[in-house]
């Protein structure tokens, strides 16, 4: 089968860093569905897992995590899926990727595809919907019950990207008053659209803007961007007893003595994390999926597709990974169309 990958950790400009060939299809494990791919989007952890480092591979290492497409065969374990179904899915970062024209998922972190949303729109989705879930719904406790949540609000840092994107319409729809960062026209404008009541630019401190806007502090906020960069401004916009979720790692230090006075709370969220360590709540992210897919389906929330490249190829997907990696994107930029000039 066709696929896409990498044997060297190279700069994304060179033309090695990602490059097309043929490996062998995979088969099916006992809880595997074996689907042909139809659409993959491209996220962050994509182009920090490419980017050069000392080592290289001698098998092709496949990238990409989120994807749509068909069923074409289960493993003998399945009991939720036959072939012929259409899914989406983030798979796992301890298996090959999804640029190929063949996968293999355990099904437990796969659902069927939102009727009403094509591939690529599909695909534009698991990877951030299940962070921004976790993160939202597991990580910082926030009730998916819109009435405990109307003197409540929320800080998204870093509104505009693909996490952001779909995380303001959650907690929209939880009811919170959400705050998201932006810094362009074009970002501000996206960030309202999907469900920012306020915008603040996280190129100044976060407290004199909330402040200006009547709020005194917030009771939740999400950081999408540079945690580090972010932690004191941070620590002076959270309410007393507040909660932090983060899903960008550091790359200093931070002084955690900051949370002590108001008693904050810091998670990490990973969305990997439940896939790589198959814990016993796993199949939560097939729920969970399946869940925002009747939301989709229902117009509650929408596809944060902005961008297809095709055809599905090694140029297609280093135009996708130089994309992500210019910080300027706003929602998801997806690939398809294997077998396409």
């Amino acid at each position: 089968m066709k696929a896409v990958g990498l044997h060297q950790y190279l700069p994304i400009s060179h033309q090695e860093s990602l490059v097309d060939e043929e490996v062998k299809k995979p088969s099916p494990g006992k809880r595997d569905l074996l689907v042909e791919i139809k659409a993959v989007s491209v996220n962050p952890v994509d182009t920090k897992v490419r980017a050069p480092k000392e080592g290289g591979e001698q098998e092709l290492k496949i990238l990409g995590w989120d994807a749509a497409g068909i069923v074409k065969e289960i493993g003998t374990d399945v009991t939720m899926f036959k072939p012929g179904d259409e899914v989406y899915y983030a798979g796992t970062i301890a298996r090959q990727g999804t640029n190929s024209e063949y996968h293999a998922v355990d099904e437990r972190i796969a659902a069927h595809k939102p009727e009403n949303f094509s591939f690529e729109e599909a695909a534009a989705m698991p990877l951030t919907a299940l962070t921004a879930w976790e993160g939202l719904f597991e990580r910082l406790g926030v009730s998916e019950n819109p009435a405990d949540n109307q003197s409540k609000s929320i800080l998204i840092i870093g509104a505009a990207g693909g996490v952001g994107s779909i995380a303001l319409q959650l907690a929209k729809w939880a009811g919170l008053h959400v705050i998201g960062t932006a810094s362009r026209p074009e970002t501000v404008k996206w960030a309202k659209e999907h469900g920012a009541d306020d915008t603040i630019s996280h190129y100044e401190p976060f407290k004199p803007q909330l402040e200006s806007r009547g709020i005194k502090s917030v009771d939740y906020i999400f950081c999408l961007n540079s945690t580090d960069e972010h932690w004191e401004p941070m620590m002076d916009a959270i309410a007393p007893q507040g909660k932090i979720c983060s899903i960008v790692e550091t790359s200093t230090p931070v002084n955690i003595s900051l949370m002590q006075e108001k008693s904050v709370t810091f998670v990490m969220e990973f969305m990997f994390t439940k896939s790589l360590f198959e814990t016993e709540d796993m199949i939560s992210q097939h729920d969970i999926l399946t869940k925002m897919g009747h939301l989709f389906e229902q117009g509650i929330l929408k596809t944060t597709l902005t961008e297809t490249l095709k055809p599905f190829s090694a140029a297609s997907v280093r135009k996708a990974h130089e994309k992500l990696e210019s910080g300027k994107t706003i929602g998801k930029v997806v690939v398809s169309g294997f077998n396409q000039e």
